[in-house]
């Protein structure tokens, strides 16, 4: 069944990916990528890098399909890449700040640069601009065409230490919980604004300092990419220091707001002396610093056994992106915010995946690639066409059929298992 499933996907993705291929559009300057389904004309943060990082495996592949069924070539797919980025650093504003998503409707500029210039702080593009950059570039063998760039990026960075970082804790916060990603994470969903430093948040931050650094070496400034990675090491530290719950084994996103609030005579003794407060909630995100490889072996082995217990995080179909648990667990179809509060997505499925073939758990990433095929293969067989979100009890389509983006991760799923073998 397992290679039926994957023929299943491969040959709807090939018959179909082109679809999310979109030409310039208002102030959208620049080819791009879009997730497809509602989504549709417009350019988002972290969803153009999966799509990316999906059409790379594909091309690797050298399926002969690919350029059979279309007439896009490898060199054309660049192009949309690049016009990712170039659309986000276009629309870069003077102080760093990038929006998270573009959107293509009848406006001047992107809504959220609006916010920003009326003096509304919200939250700005994830950490994936140099994960994006550094996956086109190593894509096309050559970092030449974002040299121009580099004092944007500069800028980039600068931004988010000057409005999302935490000094006191070390920790990077979300502003407030729009377009966060993870949608209504209850970890950040609804707290007060600059409250919430979210272990999704921070491990990608790890994963993006990272891959600047490269980029910094790669267009020969070894001095910047030193500083970067010391930045880096320091973030890991406040990590383990802050997130890591030895008493559960698991990460957790942090409550920052803490201090000692002096009213009276009554505050004048021991005050607060912690950082931070846990906000216990077992979120899928908690496995992520597999994903970024910074977790040790002793709090990856426990993470596995969040992984295996079936009462936690257990589905036939994957992980639930909630433990079930929770009160909040919840599968109700809905958009903006998207849910992620217990249904399966493909995206949580492949970072779980991929961390646990960073730690050689092996056995754990075979099972969550051969229900994700599954999953997928069905879906497509049953419906026509990939949802974006299921349901992790039935492994029926929750909403939004049509999407594409991050589902074509389970074929990388299936490339990455071959190739740790060999």
């Amino acid at each position: 069944m397992e290679r039926k499933d994957e023929d299943t996907v491969l040959e709807y993705i090939i018959k179909n990916y082109t679809s999310v291929l979109k030409e310039p559009v208002g102030f959208i300057h620049y080819p791009f990528i879009d997730p497809g389904s509602v989504y549709d004309g417009n350019v988002w943060d972290w969803d153009t890098y999966w799509c990316v990082y999906g059409l790379k495996s594909l091309c690797e592949r050298n399926d002969e399909r690919l350029t059979t069924t279309t007439e896009i070539s490898e060199e054309s797919l660049w192009e949309y890449a690049k016009g990712n980025i170039r659309n986000f650093l276009d629309n870069q504003m003077d102080d760093g700040y990038i929006p998270m998503m573009i959107e293509n409707k009848d406006l001047t500029e992107p809504y959220l640069n609006t916010q920003h210039k009326n003096g509304i702080l919200m939250n700005m593009h994830k950490p994936f601009l140099c994960q994006q950059i550094e996956l086109i570039s190593s894509w096309v063998g050559d970092y030449g065409w974002i040299t121009e760039s580099m004092d944007q990026i500069d800028r980039y960075f600068e931004c988010y230490d000057r409005y999302y970082f935490n000094n006191n804790c070390g920790l990077y916060v979300w502003r407030d919980d729009i377009m966060i990603g993870m949608d209504n994470d209850p970890a950040s969903f609804g707290r007060p604004k600059s409250s919430t430093a979210n272990i999704f948040l921070n491990s990608f931050m790890v994963m993006e300092l990272k891959s600047a650094a490269n980029i910094y070496n790669k267009v020969g400034m070894p001095g910047k990419a030193e500083i970067i990675m010391a930045k880096r090491e320091r973030l890991i530290k406040s990590i383990h220091d802050e997130c890591y719950d030895t008493r559960d084994g698991f990460f957790y996103s942090v409550d920052v707001d803490i201090k000692t609030r002096k009213f009276d005579w009554f505050h004048q003794g021991l005050g607060v002396f912690w950082k931070t407060l846990p906000i216990r909630i077992g979120v899928w995100s908690g496995f992520l610093p597999m994903y970024a490889g910074f977790a040790t072996e002793d709090e990856a082995a426990h993470l596995v056994e969040h992984y295996h217990d079936d009462v936690e995080f257990g589905s036939e179909f994957g992980l639930t992106t909630l433990d079930k648990r929770e009160k909040m667990f919840n599968l109700e179809a809905t958009n903006n915010p998207s849910n992620w509060l217990g249904p399966v997505w493909l995206v949580a499925n492949y970072c779980v995946f991929r961390g646990m073939l960073n730690y050689g758990y092996v056995d754990e990433a075979r099972e969550i690639c051969i229900r994700s095929l599954a999953l997928l293969g069905n879906d497509i067989r049953k419906t026509g066409c990939m949802h974006e979100y299921y349901d992790p009890f039935t492994g029926e389509p929750i909403v939004n059929g049509g999407f594409i983006n991050w589902n074509m991760l389970v074929l990388n799923m299936a490339e990455e298992l071959k190739k740790y073998a060999d």
